[in-house]
């Protein structure tokens, strides 16, 4: 073995190995939400799943305003604000999914990272 194949196989500690036996199970969708909220992003995070549940609840105002809106500038403005209101919900859930997509590859890579090592 060369010695940077020796220095990979001293690398690998326990925690290498419980972290490695926890890569094998499969990740619920829920556990992966949760993931979101742990690491450097973890108040960005939170931060954003309060806005967008803000938001959500101005949609539904704009939305109910909308409807009991008597006159057709009022339903105009309430709808538009109702529109912007959703696509903001749904830019964030995207940005949530992304999030999740980036926290799997991250998993995936220290997965493959770890059994090269085992193997070398």
């Amino acid at each position: 073995m060369s010695s940077f194949e020796d220095r990979l196989m001293t690398s690998l500690n326990a925690d290498d190995e419980a972290f490695l036996k926890e890569l094998e199970d499969d990740v619920g969708m829920f556990q992966q939400m949760g993931m979101t909220f742990s690491g450097p992003l973890r108040y960005w995070t939170a931060f954003a799943f309060v806005i967008s549940f803000l938001i959500f609840l101005l949609s539904l105002w704009a939305g109910y305003n909308m409807l009991q809106a008597e006159s057709l500038k009022m339903v105009v403005l309430w709808g538009a604000l109702f529109g912007w209101a959703s696509l903001g919900v749904g830019l964030i859930k995207i940005w949530f999914w992304m999030r999740m997509n980036h926290l799997n590859v991250l998993r995936e890579l220290k997965r493959i990272e770890l059994r090269l090592v085992k193997q070398a």
